[in-house]
């Protein structure tokens, strides 16, 4: 069992920056594959971002390339998620999760085991 805590979002406007955080439970942390994910009301859950246990690898959506950066912290069982250049359009709630240990990074939501309870991210126009 993993438990995942999102902080850091909030209210900001088009333009600005946040930076999320999730912390992880367990001691096998340094072994997770991470993702990031959002949901806007009315929509489907969509990938952000993910990053492989070494954090030698990541991988972005199209819609957040350039301006999002994912990064780990494994010492400190922590998956970062920095958002510069926000847009209206990033209002979500975002959540991270985890995959298997060592698994390869991958977009597919039901290749997660584990999810956060989310944070919600508001961008004013």
């Amino acid at each position: 069992q993993v438990q995942l805590v999102e902080s850091g979002g909030g209210l900001v406007q088009a333009g600005g920056s946040l930076r999320l955080s999730c912390a992880a439970s367990g001691r096998t942390f340094s072994s997770y594959t991470m993702g990031w994910f959002r949901q806007a009301p009315g929509k489907e859950r969509e990938f952000v971002t993910a990053i492989n246990w070494s954090g030698g690898t990541t991988y972005y959506a199209d819609s957040v390339k350039g301006r999002f950066t994912i990064s780990r912290d494994n010492a400190k069982n922590t998956v970062y998620l920095q958002m510069n250049s926000l847009k209206p359009e990033d209002t979500a709630v975002y959540y991270c999760a985890v995959q298997k240990p060592f698994a390869v990074v991958t977009a597919t939501p039901s290749n997660y085991n584990y999810w956060g309870q989310g944070t919600q991210v508001t961008v004013s126009s």
